[in-house]
């Protein structure tokens, strides 16, 4: 086995010299994780859409989505209530520039959420935001 740092009369150097060497790659190899990280690492441009719940505002709209949800289940797209056959002939095309926003009930099953989206991801759709609003 080797040794990290060289006995002192193979080098010719002192004690620090020789454990400075000996860091340097660490050194090198940290500042190169730590450039991959902040290349890597995306923020999003787009904040998230404010829901009505969070708005200071007293009026209760619901907030821009393609698919609004109600607490029973049944899906609406521009005020029209669709089923699972008529979905996605009323939904855009999928864009993966810009995600599927769904604004669903608080109380919603996960059943019936679970369903909408294998609907979706048949469709064609992967990117999509789910909104909901927080319980008070």
């Amino acid at each position: 086995m080797t040794d990290l740092v060289p006995p002192p009369s193979a080098s010719g150097k002192s004690l620090m010299e020789r454990v400075e060497d000996a860091l340097l790659p660490l050194i090198n190899l940290v500042f190169l994780l730590l450039m991959f990280f902040i290349v890597a690492g995306q923020l999003a441009d787009d904040p998230l859409p404010e829901l009505p719940a969070t708005s200071a505002s007293t009026e209760q709209q619901p907030p821009h989505a393609d698919i609004l949800v109600n607490a029973q289940g049944t899906w609406r797209v521009d005020s029209k209530t669709v089923d699972a056959q008529s979905l996605l002939q009323q939904l855009p095309e999928p864009d993966t520039q810009s995600p599927l926003k769904i604004a669903a009930a608080s109380s919603i099953s996960m059943a019936d959420l679970e369903t909408l989206l294998r609907t979706l991801e048949q469709g064609g759709y992967e990117d999509i935001l789910l909104l909901t609003e927080p319980e008070t």
